[in-house]
């Protein structure tokens, strides 16, 4: 596990999320634990670490 912080896509606040590392692509939705709103998380590990990382609102 790897602590990875980010800006939220809503309130913009800088939030931190537990990525497991382990795993080579993910894409899941996560809340924001600040405003609660969902985020749509895309990422990209490779030697158990982090390449891409992204964090978008998901469309309304």
């Amino acid at each position: 596990m790897d602590e990875h912080f980010f800006q939220c896509p809503y309130c913009w606040e800088q939030i931190s999320m537990l990525i497991d590392t382990s795993q080579a692509q993910q894409n899941y939705i996560e809340d924001c634990e600040i405003c609660c709103n969902p985020i749509q998380i895309s990422l990209i590990t490779r030697h158990q670490q982090i390449i891409d990382f992204q964090a978008e609102s998901i469309g309304q």
